[in-house]
């Protein structure tokens, strides 16, 4: 585990049972945990994309208390500058921008369904750059 290889101990970790369709989902998840735990803090680990989303569902979902603490890993292989470069990191955005769709517009989209768009998205933008190195050939 990511933790324990950075020195967090063990006993300190906890890995939440259950299914989680979106992420909102995972912060009332852990929200909940956290209350019936009596904790009054948490850190959150997730991709370097996803730390921003994680952090406005929590302030709108749970508020200021309990505290969630919210990192990536030092190993995240993600390039935010040149996202656009690479299409699982174009999946990856697209991914968080329609969550952050989901979360302005009140969660529209029920919960089962909503893994399907980032593989629609990550076809769609795959079309397009074999449309522009077919072009590029040609010319």
């Amino acid at each position: 585990m990511v933790l324990e290889r950075l020195g967090v101990p063990g006993t300190a970790i906890r890995v939440l049972s259950g299914t989680n369709y979106i992420t909102a989902d995972e912060v009332r998840t852990v929200a909940r945990e956290l209350t019936r735990y009596g904790g009054d803090r948490v850190i959150l680990v997730t991709s370097s994309y996803h730390t921003r989303r994680v952090k406005i569902l929590w302030h709108a979902l749970v508020g200021k208390y309990p505290e969630a603490v919210v990192r990536y890993t030092p190993d995240d292989p993600v390039q935010p500058r040149r996202w656009w470069s690479n299409s699982a990191d174009v999946a990856a955005v697209s991914h968080e921008w329609l969550g952050f769709l989901q979360f302005w517009t009140g969660f529209p989209v029920k919960s089962e369904y909503w893994g399907i768009a980032a593989p629609a998205i990550l076809h769609y933008v795959n079309l397009i750059r074999e449309h522009r190195r077919r072009k590029a050939v040609r010319h």
